[in-house]
């Protein structure tokens, strides 16, 4: 079961949901239901951890979209949401993808485009075992202007190539200094005053339209240049975000 993918199916109904799971666990995937209802769903994530969920577009309680959006506001391990509905409307699939859904699956679907659905975003998750992973940071951290012979562009890449590869920083302090510092045969704090410098470089001496494409309103004028920690946190969440968007 450990390198299973596991599938929550938000419907526990003989003709549906349970049906759906066994066709699934037939194919290699760990499958189970829990029942079509937004609070219990809510509550069986967060116990769970599943890879992915999926949900019909109504749902009791609680709708797809305010689930999925109740989900991204917790600190837990985030499962790829597929939404199933019987609409096949832009506006609505549009809102659901904007709320954080992988794909909206219109019904009725064959039971192996599930399954390829599945493998495909479980695949575009873990976006850090990608071989691009390491140009893609460079490359963006370069047109932020932060210059490649300082210490601090190292050590930022390597910061954001880790934080890609978690659901979340837990601490920048206590863990990403140092496992970069480790990377590098440094200290922490060396880490720390080197991505600072790297940070305030680029804010000084940058392209400000890069910057300001990627930071926008949530740095401006008056607080001043980003933290260490909203510099990575917004620069991995962003390219997470668009690695998901364009494959």
């Amino acid at each position: 079961m450990d390198n299973q993918i596991k599938v929550m199916i938000g419907d526990d109904t003989a003709e549906y949901g349970v049906c759906l799971a066994s066709k699934l666990r037939n194919s290699g995937i760990y499958a189970y239901t829990r029942k079509k209802d937004g609070m219990v769903l809510l509550e069986a994530i967060q116990r769970d951890l599943p890879d992915v969920v999926v949900i019909d577009l109504s749902i009791q309680k609680i709708d797809a979209i305010a689930l999925m959006r109740r989900i991204s506001a917790l600190d837990i391990k985030k499962p790829e949401f597929i939404i199933t509905s019987a609409f096949d409307n832009a506006f609505v699939e549009r809102q659901v993808i904007e709320a954080g859904a992988a794909y909206y699956l219109i019904k009725p679907f064959e039971v192996e485009t599930l399954i390829s659905t599945i493998k495909s975003v479980v695949k575009k998750e873990n976006l850090a075992e990608s071989k691009d992973i390491e140009l893609i940071v460079t490359e963006t951290i370069h047109n932020l202007g932060v210059p490649a012979h300082i210490k601090g562009y190292h050590y930022l890449r390597t910061a954001i190539i880790s934080a890609i590869n978690k659901q979340h920083i837990d601490s920048i302090t206590k863990t990403l200094y140092p496992e970069v510092a480790n990377a590098y045969s440094t200290t922490a704090s060396r880490v720390e005053r080197a991505i600072r410098h790297a940070i305030e470089v680029a804010w000084d001496r940058g392209n400000s339209d890069v910057i300001n494409s990627f930071f926008g309103y949530t740095v401006n004028s008056y607080k001043g240049k980003p933290t260490n920690y909203e510099f990575i946190a917004l620069i991995s969440d962003r390219l997470k975000l668009k690695y998901k968007t364009e494959n």
